[in-house]
């Protein structure tokens, strides 16, 4: 698919302060000669500050890695992660349309998404605050069907459940990551068939990256400057 640029651009794009220093650290770390190795890195710190990627900040970090603009530029449109238009401020929805979660009902969470915030992918909602776009398989095929926000995957959909979630995004909540049908990880529906010699009820109520998100009051970056915590059910 050929991806262009936007055709309306920022004037100019700066790194955050602490997004600058973060960028210096993660230059560093390559011998001389090599800092084009952090290109896909400042990339996506770029686009996690302002949401999407503009022409002025491929510009800077092509300066910042004394690498050529087009070079960057191909990176950019290379890898369908990168946004290079901009998205909604509170939220952009990645569904995932492969073979295993269309199977199992991603053209109805599209649907969702065609109701709830614009008919057309890539396309801002009413409000400006949701986007939404179908993408290729993001890997969490045992918990189909699911959607990426953000960093964080929201797995095991169903069409009230997704709807519910999209608006507890827009009142300002945000939903704890992970399965939404209260399995465990990637375990088979029901419990687990194997290695069951474990006290279940000694382990985290969610697996490992959500439990963290949870524990350390990780939040979502929303794109208009607010951050809002996640709340597990249980601390509502």
């Amino acid at each position: 698919m050929l991806r262009r640029l936007h055709h309306e651009q920022p004037e100019s794009f700066a790194f955050t302060e602490a997004n600058l220093q973060w960028a210096k650290t993660q230059i560093a770390k390559f011998p001389e000669g090599r800092q084009a190795s952090a290109c896909i890195s400042l990339l996506w710190r770029a686009q996690e500050q302002e949401g999407w990627l503009s022409k002025p900040a491929i510009e800077t970090v092509a300066q910042m890695l004394d690498m050529a603009y087009i070079r960057v530029l191909e990176v950019a449109t290379f890898y369908f992660m990168f946004q290079l238009q901009p998205v909604g401020s509170v939220a952009h929805i990645q569904v995932c349309g492969t073979t295993t979660c269309m199977i199992c009902g991603a053209e109805d969470l599209i649907a969702v998404c065609k109701e709830k915030i614009a008919p057309k992918a890539m396309t801002l909602s009413a409000d400006g605050k949701f986007s939404w776009e179908e993408v290729e398989c993001l890997g969490a095929c045992t918990n189909a069907p699911m959607a990426a926000i953000g960093k964080d995957y929201y797995e095991d959909l169903t069409v009230e459940g997704f709807a519910a979630l999209l608006d507890k995004l827009a009142a300002g909540e945000v939903p704890v990551p992970g399965p939404q049908n209260g399995r465990y990880a990637a375990e088979p529906l029901g419990g687990p068939k194997v290695l069951t010699d474990f006290d279940a009820a000694e382990r985290a109520p969610h697996n490992a990256s959500a439990q963290r998100a949870v524990d350390i009051g990780e939040t979502i970056k929303r794109i208009d400057g607010t951050e809002v915590p996640i709340v597990a059910p249980w601390m509502r």
